[in-house]
Protein backbone atom coordinates (compact mmCIF):
# COMPACT_ATOMS: atom_id res chain seq x y z
CA UNK A 1 0.00 0.00 0.00
CA UNK A 2 1.47 3.16 -1.14
CA UNK A 3 -0.88 5.72 0.60
CA UNK A 4 1.16 9.03 -0.53
CA UNK A 5 1.23 7.59 -4.62
CA UNK A 6 -2.57 7.10 -3.65
CA UNK A 7 -3.44 10.35 -2.93
CA UNK A 8 -1.50 11.96 -5.66
CA UNK A 9 -3.68 9.32 -8.08
CA UNK A 10 -6.96 10.59 -6.78
CA UNK A 11 -5.53 14.58 -6.70
CA UNK A 12 -4.77 14.11 -10.43
CA UNK A 13 -7.88 12.26 -11.37
CA UNK A 14 -9.98 15.29 -9.35
CA UNK A 15 -7.79 17.93 -11.29
CA UNK A 16 -8.78 16.29 -14.51
CA UNK A 17 -12.16 16.10 -14.15
CA UNK A 18 -12.43 19.87 -12.50
CA UNK A 19 -10.31 21.35 -15.45
CA UNK A 20 -12.87 19.23 -17.86
CA UNK A 21 -10.20 17.58 -19.53
CA UNK A 22 -11.21 14.20 -21.67
CA UNK A 23 -8.56 12.11 -22.14
CA UNK A 24 -9.03 9.27 -24.79
CA UNK A 25 -6.85 6.36 -24.71
CA UNK A 26 -5.39 3.93 -27.11
CA UNK A 27 -3.79 1.08 -27.00
CA UNK A 28 -4.25 0.20 -23.10
CA UNK A 29 -3.00 -3.74 -23.73
CA UNK A 30 -0.13 -3.03 -24.70
CA UNK A 31 1.20 -2.06 -21.18
CA UNK A 32 2.14 -4.90 -19.52
CA UNK A 33 0.19 -6.05 -16.42
CA UNK A 34 3.19 -7.07 -14.28
CA UNK A 35 7.31 -7.26 -14.97
CA UNK A 36 9.26 -4.06 -15.58
CA UNK A 37 9.41 -2.02 -18.72
CA UNK A 38 10.67 1.68 -19.77
CA UNK A 39 7.79 3.86 -20.85
CA UNK A 40 9.16 6.24 -23.12
CA UNK A 41 7.15 9.63 -23.12
CA UNK A 42 6.78 11.85 -25.80
CA UNK A 43 7.26 15.79 -24.32
CA UNK A 44 5.22 18.46 -25.39
CA UNK A 45 3.94 20.01 -21.82
CA UNK A 46 4.55 20.53 -18.40
CA UNK A 47 1.72 18.06 -17.65
CA UNK A 48 1.92 15.60 -20.40
CA UNK A 49 3.19 12.97 -17.08
CA UNK A 50 -0.49 12.92 -16.09
CA UNK A 51 -2.43 11.60 -19.12
CA UNK A 52 0.67 9.05 -18.87
CA UNK A 53 0.37 7.81 -15.45
CA UNK A 54 -3.48 8.06 -15.66
CA UNK A 55 -2.92 5.36 -19.00
CA UNK A 56 -0.61 3.26 -16.74
CA UNK A 57 -2.98 3.67 -14.13
CA UNK A 58 -6.42 2.10 -16.30
CA UNK A 59 -4.28 -1.14 -16.29
CA UNK A 60 -3.99 -1.42 -12.46
CA UNK A 61 -0.41 -0.49 -12.89
CA UNK A 62 2.26 2.66 -11.19
CA UNK A 63 4.78 4.21 -12.77
CA UNK A 64 8.27 5.35 -11.61
CA UNK A 65 8.96 8.58 -12.95
CA UNK A 66 12.69 10.12 -13.63
CA UNK A 67 12.48 13.79 -12.95
CA UNK A 68 15.26 16.64 -12.59
CA UNK A 69 16.54 17.04 -9.14
CA UNK A 70 16.14 20.64 -8.74
CA UNK A 71 12.81 19.83 -8.40
CA UNK A 72 13.23 18.54 -4.87
CA UNK A 73 14.11 21.87 -3.33
CA UNK A 74 10.17 22.63 -3.69
CA UNK A 75 9.20 21.34 -0.51
CA UNK A 76 5.94 19.47 -1.86
CA UNK A 77 7.77 18.06 -4.86
CA UNK A 78 10.19 17.26 -2.25
CA UNK A 79 8.31 15.29 -0.43
CA UNK A 80 6.18 13.39 -3.08
CA UNK A 81 9.55 12.47 -4.86
CA UNK A 82 10.50 10.27 -1.38
CA UNK A 83 7.28 8.82 -0.75
CA UNK A 84 6.46 7.92 -4.32
CA UNK A 85 9.46 6.11 -5.67
CA UNK A 86 10.37 8.67 -8.45
CA UNK A 87 13.90 8.72 -9.46
CA UNK A 88 15.48 12.64 -9.34
CA UNK A 89 17.94 13.21 -12.00
CA UNK A 90 21.18 15.35 -11.22
CA UNK A 91 21.84 16.25 -14.93
CA UNK A 92 25.42 16.75 -14.05
CA UNK A 93 25.75 13.66 -12.70
CA UNK A 94 23.28 11.08 -14.01
CA UNK A 95 25.32 7.51 -12.97
CA UNK A 96 23.13 7.36 -9.67
CA UNK A 97 19.44 7.93 -11.24
CA UNK A 98 20.58 5.78 -14.24
CA UNK A 99 21.54 2.81 -11.49
CA UNK A 100 18.19 3.27 -9.48
CA UNK A 101 16.39 3.28 -12.83
CA UNK A 102 17.91 0.08 -13.62
CA UNK A 103 17.17 -0.98 -9.90
CA UNK A 104 13.90 -0.50 -9.97
CA UNK A 105 13.14 -1.72 -13.88
CA UNK A 106 14.27 -4.78 -12.97
CA UNK A 107 12.70 -5.42 -9.16
CA UNK A 108 9.45 -5.21 -11.86
CA UNK A 109 8.53 -1.40 -12.20
CA UNK A 110 7.55 0.73 -14.97
CA UNK A 111 9.82 3.69 -14.91
CA UNK A 112 8.94 7.00 -16.78
CA UNK A 113 11.41 8.28 -19.45
CA UNK A 114 11.55 11.16 -21.55
CA UNK A 115 14.05 10.56 -24.23
CA UNK A 116 14.05 13.84 -25.55
CA UNK A 117 14.89 15.78 -21.78
CA UNK A 118 13.43 18.60 -22.36
CA UNK A 119 10.35 19.67 -23.83
CA UNK A 120 9.64 20.27 -27.59
CA UNK A 121 8.77 24.35 -28.28
CA UNK A 122 7.75 22.27 -32.12
CA UNK A 123 5.47 20.22 -30.40
CA UNK A 124 7.60 17.44 -33.22
CA UNK A 125 9.75 14.66 -31.77
CA UNK A 126 13.62 16.14 -30.98
CA UNK A 127 16.59 14.04 -31.48
CA UNK A 128 16.70 11.25 -28.49
CA UNK A 129 19.32 10.40 -25.96
CA UNK A 130 19.89 6.78 -25.45
CA UNK A 131 18.71 6.10 -21.75
CA UNK A 132 16.16 4.49 -21.95
CA UNK A 133 17.48 2.28 -24.70
CA UNK A 134 20.81 1.80 -21.94
CA UNK A 135 18.59 0.89 -19.22
CA UNK A 136 16.31 -1.34 -20.84
CA UNK A 137 19.14 -3.58 -22.13
CA UNK A 138 20.79 -3.35 -18.95
CA UNK A 139 17.46 -4.05 -16.98
CA UNK A 140 16.45 -6.88 -19.62
CA UNK A 141 13.15 -5.35 -20.14
CA UNK A 142 10.76 -3.69 -22.99
CA UNK A 143 10.20 -0.45 -24.01
CA UNK A 144 6.67 0.67 -24.15
CA UNK A 145 6.19 3.84 -26.54
CA UNK A 146 3.49 6.36 -25.30
CA UNK A 147 2.42 9.32 -27.06
CA UNK A 148 0.31 12.52 -25.51
CA UNK A 149 -1.08 14.57 -27.33
CA UNK A 150 -2.77 17.91 -26.47
CA UNK A 151 -0.96 18.72 -23.47
CA UNK A 152 1.07 21.22 -24.76
CA UNK A 153 -2.15 23.41 -24.85
CA UNK A 154 -2.42 23.07 -21.24
CA UNK A 155 0.77 24.18 -19.90
CA UNK A 156 3.76 24.50 -22.13
CA UNK A 157 7.14 26.48 -22.52
CA UNK A 158 6.86 30.00 -23.52
CA UNK A 159 2.98 30.34 -23.36
CA UNK A 160 0.54 30.84 -20.62
CA UNK A 161 -1.27 28.00 -18.69
CA UNK A 162 -4.70 27.33 -19.60
CA UNK A 163 -5.89 26.71 -16.05
CA UNK A 164 -9.81 26.49 -15.15
CA UNK A 165 -12.72 24.24 -16.77
CA UNK A 166 -10.77 24.37 -20.22
CA UNK A 167 -12.61 21.21 -21.55
CA UNK A 168 -9.17 20.57 -23.40
CA UNK A 169 -9.03 17.25 -24.91
CA UNK A 170 -6.13 14.69 -24.93
CA UNK A 171 -5.33 11.77 -26.81
CA UNK A 172 -3.02 8.88 -25.20
CA UNK A 173 -1.56 6.78 -27.91
CA UNK A 174 0.20 3.26 -26.42
CA UNK A 175 2.41 1.67 -29.26
CA UNK A 176 3.68 -2.06 -29.14
CA UNK A 177 6.14 -3.14 -26.69
CA UNK A 178 9.86 -3.47 -28.09
CA UNK A 179 12.20 -6.00 -26.95
CA UNK A 180 15.74 -4.36 -26.38
CA UNK A 181 18.26 -5.81 -27.48
CA UNK A 182 22.18 -4.19 -28.63
CA UNK A 183 23.24 -1.68 -29.85
CA UNK A 184 22.03 1.07 -28.35
CA UNK A 185 21.88 3.44 -31.11
CA UNK A 186 19.66 0.90 -33.29
CA UNK A 187 17.32 0.86 -30.51
CA UNK A 188 17.07 4.08 -30.27
CA UNK A 189 16.09 4.70 -33.94
CA UNK A 190 13.71 2.06 -33.60
CA UNK A 191 12.06 4.01 -30.46
CA UNK A 192 12.04 6.96 -32.47
CA UNK A 193 10.37 5.68 -35.17
CA UNK A 194 7.87 4.00 -33.55
CA UNK A 195 6.95 6.50 -31.43
CA UNK A 196 6.78 8.83 -34.95
CA UNK A 197 4.37 6.01 -36.26
CA UNK A 198 1.98 6.87 -32.86
CA UNK A 199 2.55 10.85 -33.24
CA UNK A 200 0.86 10.97 -36.42
CA UNK A 201 -1.97 8.81 -35.05
CA UNK A 202 -2.38 10.68 -32.62
CA UNK A 203 -3.01 14.15 -34.33
CA UNK A 204 -4.42 12.44 -37.47
CA UNK A 205 -7.69 12.39 -35.28
CA UNK A 206 -7.26 15.39 -34.00
CA UNK A 207 -8.33 19.00 -34.67
CA UNK A 208 -5.98 21.77 -35.54
CA UNK A 209 -6.71 25.04 -36.12
CA UNK A 210 -4.56 26.79 -38.35
CA UNK A 211 -2.22 29.51 -36.59
CA UNK A 212 -2.59 28.41 -33.21
CA UNK A 213 0.31 27.89 -31.19
CA UNK A 214 -0.16 24.46 -29.93
CA UNK A 215 -0.31 22.79 -33.83
CA UNK A 216 3.35 22.00 -35.31
CA UNK A 217 4.41 23.87 -38.22
CA UNK A 218 3.95 21.09 -40.80
CA UNK A 219 0.29 20.78 -40.02
CA UNK A 220 -0.60 24.56 -40.52
CA UNK A 221 0.08 25.77 -36.63
CA UNK A 222 2.03 28.32 -35.49
CA UNK A 223 4.84 26.34 -33.47
CA UNK A 224 8.39 27.16 -34.23
CA UNK A 225 9.57 24.96 -36.61
CA UNK A 226 12.04 22.14 -35.70
CA UNK A 227 15.17 24.44 -36.98
CA UNK A 228 13.31 27.77 -34.75
CA UNK A 229 12.84 25.80 -32.11
CA UNK A 230 16.36 24.30 -31.95
CA UNK A 231 17.80 27.80 -31.73
CA UNK A 232 15.01 28.95 -28.66
CA UNK A 233 16.70 25.94 -26.88
CA UNK A 234 19.82 26.97 -27.42
CA UNK A 235 19.51 30.68 -26.45
CA UNK A 236 17.88 28.96 -23.39
CA UNK A 237 21.14 26.95 -22.53
CA UNK A 238 23.19 29.90 -22.98
CA UNK A 239 21.02 32.45 -20.36
CA UNK A 240 21.17 29.58 -17.91
CA UNK A 241 24.90 29.42 -18.34
CA UNK A 242 25.00 33.35 -17.99
CA UNK A 243 23.09 33.37 -14.88
CA UNK A 244 25.08 30.37 -13.54
CA UNK A 245 28.60 32.67 -14.32
CA UNK A 246 27.12 35.69 -12.95
CA UNK A 247 26.14 33.48 -9.75
CA UNK A 248 29.68 32.05 -8.82
CA UNK A 249 31.06 35.66 -8.78
CA UNK A 250 32.97 36.91 -6.47
CA UNK A 251 31.63 39.92 -5.30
Amino acid sequence: MEPVFRTLEIVAEAVARINGTRITYHGLEHIPARGGAVVAINHTSYVDWLPAALAVKQRRRRMRFMIKAEMERVRIVGFLIRHTGTIPVDRRAGAGAYAAAVQSLRAGELVGVYPEATISRSFELKEFKTGAARMAIEAGVPIVPLIVWGAQRVWTKDHPRAVGRSRIPITVVVGEPIAAAEPVSELSVTLREAMGALLDRAQSDYPHPAGEYWVPRRLGGGAPTIEEARRLDEAELAERARRRAEGGRPT
